[in-house]
């Protein structure tokens, strides 16, 4: 959970109420948030300087409270949105409504994204705060915020960067373009000399707070850069702004743009900005879009503050509490919680989200919020009305017992990556990618996890390549889950548990293999079918061989496994090349097969 540190007496002020210290805790308590400790300036610099020795406290100095807040609430992120969300609570405010300026009395600033910034930082909002009034502590909390936000919702700048300025020092139109170091120049903020962008990364190296976000541009060709009109740097994101906009307790306005990857989390963020300080904007609560153009040409305004809307049913949110409320005074609770709702039916309510609360995405978040309003500690204790005892999923039951048996067949088991490569899960095993089979991963970290595992077959074999210098044989298998394509599926893959195992030695060992197999049906109890003259087919009643021609063994080495007329594996001796592939030296021979079937009878 993350952690706000506010002055006592700024916060009692905004409340327009004080507390004592454990009147203040049970209020967090009751919101759902928490007073993790009562400190001073002093105090934390001792603690982040490691001293022992107590210098004599100033009787003057200023108590901080450190508030741990939900993860997912960037809004009480500042000592702005804390003090709002309590006065709300506390139904001594109303839920503000935050607008757009009309562009009938105001023309809009404007930005333009040239095409390059696809190939690093794809993404850019902007909205403008103007008529505000900041003090020191304003001011601090307003850097602070952002600070917050980008450690949080942004991940470190990687996902999001926040960029504010003076917006008097600046003429619009602006453009976010990307462009090579070398030709980006201007001087950065705190600093006097003018740097280009190649120079700037050498330079930050050294410094202990910007250096971490180098890494996250510093191997592209091109960086990311904001002008104005007058060609100007506004920042380069996600490492520093420029000089030349800099926010100073003077700026009435204020120009917020940030850049990012993923363009949702802009949107909360730039959200997050403006309704947290346009309370300190004139008139109160308004905010100036920014046209953002796209290089489509598509255009867009943004902030987008509208309200969003969700409908809930009562006796859903009563149920999923343990509370026996009515449509009404569930409206009101709502209300305390900055959720607007309004009774449509006795069984139905219309709840208004505002852009202050990007947590609620379901009536299960409204649940909640009810819940809190209402207060966990006021839910009456209740015996459930239903008696349930967990157990293990029958697959999983059955996974282990398949486990033991084959350990007690003198196998090892291993337990291989999920992921892997494309290669080793394709070429590596002869196979080839069809486009319907794997599952790809989006811009994998490393080449070693490209593909979710279609087969358990080559993490065995990348083991046995492994351990080569192990005592023969190597007997390994695995029970596990392969994941491929499926339309039919909601999600467009499935799951399947698979049973795999190896056996490596001076001999290829197929009879053993073939061994394991029939050892496995008999425990099953599967019987073995033969092949009726008289009908020419096998019966329904077991299992049997059949040639198969598969690419990872060996021609006329390998055999189908059938149950009940279908297909459920394979063994054989594994293939010389892909023998070679895998740096293994002495023959192998391995089975497939998927054991689900045998759960159905």
């Amino acid at each position: 959970m993350p952690t706000v540190s506010v002055g006592r007496d700024r916060l009692f002020a905004a409340l327009e109420q004080t507390y004592s210290e454990a009147e203040f805790d049970e209020l967090c308590f009751e919101f759902g948030i928490e007073l993790d400790d009562v400190t001073t300036e002093k105090a934390i610099v001792r603690k982040e300087k490691h001293l022992d020795h107590e210098e004599d406290e100033d009787e003057d100095e200023e108590i901080i409270y450190k508030i741990d807040v939900p993860a997912n609430r960037y809004d009480l992120l500042c000592l702005e949105g804390i003090a709002r969300a309590l006065r709300i609570f506390g139904q001594k405010q109303s839920v503000p409504t935050f607008s757009c300026k009309s562009s009938l009395t105001h023309s809009y600033q404007r930005m333009v994204v040239k095409p390059e910034t696809a190939l690093i930082r794809p993404f850019v909002v902007c909205a403008v705060l103007r008529g505000v009034t900041f003090n020191e502590s304003r001011y601090n909390s307003f850097i602070d915020l952002q600070d917050k936000l980008h450690q949080n919702l942004c991940r470190k700048r990687t996902l999001v960067a926040i960029g504010t300025h003076d917006l008097d020092t600046l003429q619009g139109p602006f453009t976010y373009e990307a462009l090579p170091p070398a030709d980006i120049n201007f001087v950065p903020l705190k600093q006097r000399k003018e740097f280009n962008a190649a120079e700037l990364m050498e330079f930050y190296k050294s410094d202990m707070k910007l250096k971490k976000f180098l890494s996250i541009i510093e191997s592209s060709l091109v960086y990311p850069v904001l002008y104005d009109s007058k060609r100007r740097v506004l920042s380069l994101p996600p490492v520093i702004n420029g000089a030349h906009s800099a926010i100073t307790l003077k700026t009435r306005n204020v120009f917020i743009e940030c850049t990012a990857t993923d363009l949702t989390k802009a949107k909360i963020v730039v959200n997050t900005m403006v309704t947290m300080f346009s309370q300190y904007s004139t008139p109160q609560f308004e905010v100036e879009p920014v046209e953002v153009v796209s290089p489509d040409g598509r255009s867009n305004l943004y902030p987008d503050l509208s309200v969003r809307s969700l409908e809930v049913d009562v006796s859903s949110i009563n149920g999923l509490i343990g509370v026996s409320l009515q449509a009404q005074e569930m409206a009101e609770l709502l209300n305390r919680m900055q959720l607007s709702a309004t009774v449509k039916s006795d069984a139905k309510l219309k709840v208004l989200v505002p852009p202050t609360r990007s947590d609620i995405l379901h009536a299960c978040d409204v649940a909640e919020d009810v819940a809190i309003a209402y207060g966990y500690n006021n839910i009456v204790r209740t015996v459930p009305t239903s008696y349930t005892q967990g157990k293990q999923q029958p697959l999983n039951h059955f996974s282990d017992l398949v486990r033991a048996e084959i350990a007690m067949a003198g196998f090892t088991e291993v337990v291989t990556w999920i992921l892997g490569s494309h290669h080793e899960n394709f070429a590596m095993v002869n196979r080839e990618d069809n486009g319907k089979t794997a599952v790809i991963v989006g811009n994998p970290r490393t080449s070693e996890f490209e593909v979710v595992r279609s087969s358990l077959l080559p993490g065995i074999l990348k083991t046995v390549g492994h351990n080569k210098d192990s005592p023969r044989p190597i007997k390994l298998f695995e029970v596990s889950d392969i994941v491929r394509l499926d339309t039919e599926e909601d999600v467009g893959a499935a799951n399947h548990r698979h049973l795999a195992a190896l056996y490596c030695n001076l001999n290829s060992g197929f009879e053993v293999i073939h061994g394991l197999v029939d050892r496995l049906m008999e425990i099953v109890g599967v019987p073995v079918v033969e092949f009726d003259e008289n009908t020419q087919s096998y019966s329904d009643n077991g299992y049997y061989i059949t040639p198969s021609q598969e690419p990872e063994f060996f021609t006329g080495r390998q055999a189908n496994i059938m149950f009940k007329g279908s297909r459920i594996g394979t063994f054989g001796i594994v293939h010389p090349e892909v023998m070679q592939r895998f740096d293994i030296t002495d023959p192998c021979s391995a089975v497939e097969m998927i054991i689900e079937p045998f759960l159905s009878g």
